[in-house]
């Protein structure tokens, strides 16, 4: 195995101690935040020397390259982009912290995804659709790394997907603006240019997550080795048993301990440089 190590500022003093704990026999430079230890083997103090170096890391192994891969699935929210599009949606009625704390509850899997989503969209009734669009414009933006990730994915001719318990109009934007191949995602109901409070169709769960990305990737004939996910909460949960390699993004104790690599300190396109 091979350990990859990340970091905005990453000390020689603790990847020489990683290598002797690990024993490593080489130490690579391969980007200028990021190491490569050759030969390491597992020890269970890794995390807890990585954590104090403020260092992202991740066991890969040996040669595994991005080119051995076919698809990427990622979520959106807190994930792809800074915000809870929804969070934000109800900062328009007032309603932030109260939609927020809902958010948070579900994404560390205290409650039912579902029933969050639909106790949300509820206190969203009556808002002007234009409220969507002043999110879009004005409080989203892209995560660290983003950009460089799916370029990066698209030379490597890696599909990508983007799945969201979120909603379709942010989606579709970020689909165009990013170039992903594919984008599933909830449907606000809109009557008269206004928030209904209910969302148009079935809803976009953590089973609908993994439904989608297991279609994406029969329909290219792949194996679940040859997927990474990436996402930061418990609706999360089922993509990532669904695919190869999970990455959580900035994520919650419950997803952290579902992936093989967390990244907390670099940007979403460390995950190109765990497979350079």
């Amino acid at each position: 195995m091979t350990l990859v190590v990340q970091g905005l500022d990453v000390d020689t003093v603790a990847l020489k101690t990683l290598a002797k704990l690990t024993g490593a026999h080489a130490i690579e430079q391969i980007h200028p935040q990021a190491f490569r230890l050759r030969g390491a083997q597992y020890n269970p103090g890794v995390p807890t020397l990585c954590a104090q170096a403020e260092l992202d890391w991740a066991w890969i192994a040996d040669n595994r390259r991005l080119a051995d891969f076919g698809l990427f699935v990622t979520d959106m929210d807190s994930t792809l982009i800074n915000i809870e599009c929804i969070d934000e949606i109800g900062d328009m009625q007032g309603l932030k912290a109260e939609i927020a704390a809902i958010t948070e509850a579900a994404m560390r899997g205290e409650i039912d995804f579902r029933e969050s989503l639909t106790r949300r969209v509820a206190l969203l009734e009556g808002l002007p659709e234009q409220a969507l669009a002043e999110v879009y414009e004005q409080r989203l933006q892209l995560n660290p790394g983003a950009e460089r990730l799916m370029r990066g994915l698209q030379q490597a001719g890696i599909r990508t997907v983007l799945v969201s318990g979120g909603f379709t109009y942010f989606t579709d934007r970020l689909k165009a603006r990013l170039g992903f191949d594919h984008a599933w995602a909830n449907e606000l109901e809109v009557v008269n240019g206004h928030l209904t409070g209910r969302v148009s169709g079935d809803i976009v769960d953590g089973t609908a997550k993994a439904a989608y990305l297991e279609q994406a990737r029969d329909a290219l004939g792949l194996r679940p080795e040859q997927v990474i996910c990436a996402g930061d909460g418990a609706n999360d949960i089922l993509m990532f048993r669904a695919a190869g390699f999970g990455v959580a993004y900035r994520a919650k104790p419950v997803l952290r301990d579902e992936a093989d690599c967390s990244l907390d300190h670099v940007g979403l396109d460390g995950i190109l440089t765990l497979f350079s």
